[in-house]
């Protein structure tokens, strides 16, 4: 009979366990010296290696020929555990034995001594299920338990285990294995049955697993069974991965605020009779996909898709701003929940584009922010347009230049018209910077500036910027800036963090004061204004 392959390359000592060495390395030292607590509790997610270090734990302890902390694997004792004929090492399944009278049959059998193994140990799966009677049932002995017992308790909620048996427990938290680790065991597996697997196909069997040994194992099995070479097309075939072509199409006419394109997608989709609670999920996945290639160095570790939707996405992620895709994942979080509470799923899916490619409509924070940058986006390029008509649904016509406010080349000569006297003013007093030129969104960064840094706020009232390159020279009034910026890094790091969520880039600072300018002298400290009033009106005053 086939033996399936998790089951056929489980690990049987501590060195086979993949991605948990700080685990395993104290395992072995304390059988080694003969130091091994009474209890234990493991921790993590589903196939992480929880049950097998709990069986290669139970065989150490009972193994009369250790080597390093391991079990031999081949003696009476070890044999015995594995196929399960050495009565003394008991695996409990806490999900379907949870009652008190289970924990106290337990109990009753404990206090017996060992027939063949040196210990009676027992592993009690999904601890967390056991009910409150059955805990406080375990408890008893877990206080004061015979000297021949050990218990290893393992769980996936370690939230739901009462504080008394964690404190009584030796607890060892369990990680999700690493993409790179399960694609080495993989391929290692692989050779050994004589298929060739890609390395790509084994780091997407990784991703897809979540981290669990097993959930990979299970997964490269199937696609043995394909036949042929394991590649990434062929994980993804076996997986049931979906294509993003449908994805990225909505995404992009989401991008352009089309919603009669948008609604025209989903509506075929529909009819090829594609679960809308589904595709509002996997529209949700695709923007947080987009979310990470706008912000993490290297997206690829994190994200699970092939190696040409990601470069399918990337341009589409380089071209939404951050705002617009939080915005968007608010709005499809919030139609899901509520899909699972109305029958008419669609309507739902599609109120929630209607408010995507029309953020106008909708007064929440997110939609206010999105529509903040797209307007800040507009002034940048000098054109202010008025929005596509909603009944429309179209974004990508060209929009009419509101009315009293001059063309776009017009407004380049009217801005720099502008300019000129301040331009002039900047050359006059340095000299050398010619091209320096006044930075018009000085007010937005001062607006940021007060929700980051208050003090720092405070002392640029009042205050201009030039900007000349990679260049931001500080027009301040108040000395105390110029002592800020010098001897607190966080003051200037707050300034350039503004200046880059602003514009984008990020800048070196200097100060400019204008010819003839003395330094202002520092606001006074309206504490000490107020005393000196008082005591000049006769009011004693006691300092302390």
């Amino acid at each position: 009979m086939y033996q399936a392959l998790y089951r056929k390359y489980r690990p049987r000592t501590f060195d086979d366990v993949v991605g948990q060495s700080h685990i395993t390395r104290t395992l072995q030292n304390e059988v080694k010296t003969g130091k091994t607590a009474h209890a234990y509790l493991f921790t993590g997610s589903r196939g992480t290696g929880k049950t097998t270090c709990s069986k290669i734990l139970a065989k150490a302890v009972n193994c009369p020929h250790t080597q390093d902390g391991n079990p031999c694997g081949e003696c009476e004792i070890c044999r015995g555990i594995d196929d399960g004929t050495v009565m003394d090492v008991l695996e409990i399944d806490a999900a379907s034995n949870n009652g008190v009278d289970n924990i106290r049959q337990l109990r009753e059998d404990a206090y017996f001594a060992p027939g063949q193994a040196k210990y009676r140990v027992y592993i009690i799966d999904e601890t967390h299920m056991l009910s409150t009677g059955a805990f406080n049932a375990l408890l008893k002995i877990m206080e004061e338990p015979p000297p021949h017992v050990l218990f290893i308790l393992a769980t996936t909620e370690v939230h739901k285990v009462p504080a008394t048996i964690l404190s009584r427990c030796q607890r060892f938290d369990f990680r999700r294995i690493g993409s790179e680790d399960i694609a080495g065991y993989l391929e290692k597996i692989a050779q050994k049955e004589g298929v060739v697997l890609e390395h790509s196909a084994g780091l997407l069997i990784g991703k897809l697993a979540d981290g669990g040994m097993r959930d990979a194992v299970s997964l490269l099995d199937l696609c043995i069974s394909h036949g042929g070479a394991v590649t990434a097309e062929v994980v993804a075939q076996a997986a049931g991965l979906a294509g993003s072509g449908h994805l990225l199409a909505l995404a992009k006419a989401f991008s352009e605020k089309n919603t009669a394109s948008s609604l025209e997608q989903i509506g075929t989709l529909h009819d090829k009779s594609m679960d809308m609670e589904r595709l509002c999920g996997d529209l949700v996945a695709f923007y947080r996909d987009l979310m990470l290639l706008k912000t993490v160095e290297k997206p690829e570790r994190l994200i699970v898709a092939l190696p040409e939707e990601m470069e399918e996405m990337k341009p589409l992620a380089k071209r939404l701003s951050l705002s617009q895709i939080l915005y968007t994942l608010s709005v499809l979080q919030e139609a899901q929940n509520r899909m699972s509470r109305t029958a008419n799923r669609r309507t739902e899916l599609e109120m929630s584009v209607v408010r995507i490619c029309n953020p106008a409509m909708d007064s929440s924070a997110d939609s206010i922010l999105a529509r903040l940058e797209d307007l800040e986006a507009a002034v940048r390029r000098g054109v202010l347009a008025d929005p596509p008509a909603l009944s429309e649904g179209r974004a990508d016509e060209e929009a009419p230049v509101a009315k009293g406010r001059p063309k776009p080349e017009k407004q380049e000569a009217v801005l720099a018209a502008q300019a000129e006297p301040a331009a002039k003013t900047v050359v006059s007093a340095l000299g050398d910077l010619s091209e320096a030129q006044p930075f018009g969104a000085w007010q937005e960064v001062l607006g940021r500036l007060l929700k980051t840094n208050p003090p720092l706020f405070a002392a640029l009232k009042n205050s201009d910027a030039y900007e000349k390159g990679d260049l931001m020279l500080i027009d301040a009034k108040n000395d105390l800036f110029f002592k800020l910026i010098r001897e607190n890094e966080f003051a200037k790091d707050s300034l350039r963090d503004a200046l880059l969520a602003q514009t984008g880039r990020r800048y070196r600072l200097g100060p400019y004061r204008p010819q003839g300018q003395s330094p202002a002298k520092p606001e006074a400290d309206p504490l000490e204004t107020l005393l000196r009033s008082a005591k000049t009106a006769g009011i004693p005053v006691e300092e302390k």
